[in-house]
């Protein structure tokens, strides 16, 4: 694409994401007020179509990471491209989806998703494609009305249209499934395999929950300050797994399990503690 900052109609092909020793360092963040560096040497590439999973533990740079990639925040040191063109500031081919819906409580569920489409859609198009993304979503039924009537699954659900309106390449999702109830998250998770499969992006997202990770992702990267650096040298990739098995997954595969208590001991976790998040 000539112009990867032009409006993209739906139908984006996914595309691929490539980070090149991306580092980023806040000035004045420290205790001190000495600069605190985040992120050191990350390199990753990501498959078109491809869904990773990012984990860590708290303060292991997971959404600074995210936001280099979605251009709202630019690295200090490295670059990131996506589908070969290096990132220069937001990319109207990738979409950010947070873990809060943020959507406009004096608008309907429809004008909110109506919110993530090209300005320049023309109005019949906005129509069509917003009742194709209610569908895709199961909130036909709750177009017209306002995020205060809905519950919380349903307007993460609002949320992930209004993210995926423009049909983008990459969809980047921030811990979005983080504040929602046991039950509803694991409909959520289903929900976004059933996505991926209708409408094919590169997803990398952050979560705090291992099983999670292992149950949507194709790959999981682990972040975290490697042994023998300081603490404040900034993460990186400690190790990368590949999720053996085609998706749906079972949730009670053995060698998920497996792989679980693998990443729970990278994290410094017992598999013995009975939670399964961190």
């Amino acid at each position: 694409m000539s112009n990867p900052g032009s409006n993209a109609r739906a139908s984006v092909p996914a595309l691929t994401v490539r980070l090149e020793g991306v580092g980023r360092t806040f000035p004045g963040a420290g205790a001190q007020g000495e600069p605190r560096t985040v992120l050191r040497d990350v390199s990753l590439d990501i498959a078109a179509g491809e869904i990773v999973a990012l984990i860590g533990a708290s303060g292991s740079g997971k959404s600074t990471l995210l936001r280099q990639v979605s251009g709202l925040d630019r690295p200090d040191a490295g670059s990131v491209h996506i589908d070969g063109t290096p990132l220069d500031g937001v990319d109207q081919r990738c979409a950010v989806a947070f873990q809060e819906p943020r959507l406009l409580p004096w608008r309907s569920i429809a004008h909110n998703v109506d919110l993530g489409l090209p300005r320049d859609t023309p109005r019949s198009e906005r129509r069509d494609r917003v009742a194709e993304l209610l569908r895709l979503v199961q909130l036909t039924d709750a177009a017209g009305l306002r995020p205060r009537q809905i519950s919380g699954g349903m307007a993460q659900r609002a949320s992930l249209a209004r993210a995926l309106a423009r049909g983008p390449g990459v969809l980047l999702l921030d811990e979005p499934f983080g504040a929602l109830d046991a039950l509803t998250r694991l409909t959520m998770q289903d929900l976004l395999l059933q996505i991926h499969a209708a409408e094919p992006a590169t997803i990398l997202f952050v979560t705090h929950d291992v099983e999670e990770a292992l149950y949507l992702a194709d790959r999981v990267v682990l972040l975290g300050v490697e042994p023998g650096y300081k603490p404040n040298s900034g993460a990186g990739i400690r190790s990368i797994i590949t999720v053996p098995g085609k998706r749906p997954r079972d949730r009670g595969d053995s060698a998920l399990a497996h792989l679980r208590a693998e990443l729970l001991d990278g994290l410094g976790v017992s598999t013995n503690h009975p939670a399964h998040t961190f």
